[in-house]
């Protein structure tokens, strides 16, 4: 965090709902849980990023010492936290969108994958991008915690969300600027938690 700060010192403002986000993240992997993202264009892309760094090494190495798997394969595998980007799910959302509901498609797929085990965290810049708050309603019903990324002004996921982290800024490229070292922050704490020696 300190690192985090001295290098964002902007983001102080938001120290501890990003203390708060990691100890969601760290729990739910704790718990046996999985972590779902969401988002649109920009935060889309930031989805895949988050799961790149949760589902292989971004860090640490993660030596891979369970033995069921063939060591000839261990040795070229890494430890994972599991983590699914919705925004990559394809063929089920255009599925959804021609067929029902644009504005439901996350919420489609977080009803079909969430357990009350698992983190959903929905970025969003202006924090009221439909689709993104309709998968937080349902995470919320199916007892899932929910982390929201947000721009500076209150909104709709703040209101609904576990955790909000609100960046200091009101633009939207701004807003995507800030996410990416907390995302980073969160993702390495998380790593570290569970594979640092």
């Amino acid at each position: 965090m300190k690192e985090l700060l001295e290098r964002y010192p902007a983001l102080k403002c938001c120290k501890d709902d990003i203390s708060a986000a990691l100890e969601l993240m760290i729990n739910t992997y704790k718990n046996g849980g999985k972590v779902l993202v969401c988002g649109n264009g920009g935060s889309a892309a930031d989805s895949e990023h988050i799961v790149g760094e949760l589902m292989k090494g971004f860090l640490l190495k993660r030596p891979v010492t369970d033995e069921r798997i063939p060591e000839h394969l261990r040795c070229r595998l890494q430890g994972s936290l599991p983590a699914i980007s919705l925004p990559s799910q394809a063929a089920i959302l255009s599925a959804f969108i021609n067929d029902v509901d644009p504005e439901t498609m996350y919420a489609q797929l977080v009803l079909g994958y969430a357990n009350e085990n698992d983190l959903v965290i929905g970025l969003s810049t202006s924090g009221n991008s439909k689709n993104v708050v309709a998968a937080v309603e349902v995470a919320n019903a199916k007892g899932a915690k929910t982390i929201a990324m947000t721009g500076e002004r209150d909104s709709k996921l703040s209101e609904i969300s576990t955790v909000t982290i609100k960046v200091p800024s009101c633009e939207t490229y701004k807003i995507q600027e800030y996410h990416l070292p907390v995302y980073h922050y969160l993702c390495a704490g998380t790593e570290a938690a569970f594979f640092e020696e």
